[in-house]
């Protein structure tokens, strides 16, 4: 139902930043909450942050609190994931998904359309 395209990802030192962007295409995003992911090979998928659909309500993990932030943009049917003070366990590769309703529920549930991911690397 949407197809999402992630950029902004890179190579950053430790302590930088990046801007994450989630562009989705097909249907409007506006009525749906929308998530943030990430994947690290040899683990499990980590559910990142998510805003709901108003942006009103918004979740993010303990590892990232007080350093990345999640904002909407409705009208341009985009995601941003503004991410500061990185470290090297940030590194992965980020997507982001569409979910079912407008609210979120839990962090890692499973969205019903996902991306392809933007990876993120930091390292000196």
């Amino acid at each position: 139902q949407w197809q999402l395209v992630e950029s902004g990802g890179g190579l950053v030192q430790p302590g930088g930043s990046l801007r994450l962007s989630c562009v989705a295409s097909g249907s409007p995003i506006e009525w749906r909450a929308v998530a943030w992911f990430r994947r690290v090979p040899g683990k499990e998928r980590e559910g990142v942050s998510c805003i709901s659909s108003t942006g009103v309500s918004i979740y993010y993990a303990e590892s990232v609190k007080g350093r990345f932030t999640v904002s909407r943009d409705n009208a341009k049917n985009t995601v941003y994931l503004e991410m500061n003070a990185l470290n090297a366990n940030d590194t992965g590769n980020y997507f982001c998904g569409v979910h079912g309703g407008a609210l979120c529920v839990f962090l890692d549930d499973e969205p019903v359309s996902r991306g392809q991911g933007t990876q993120v690397t930091v390292s000196s």
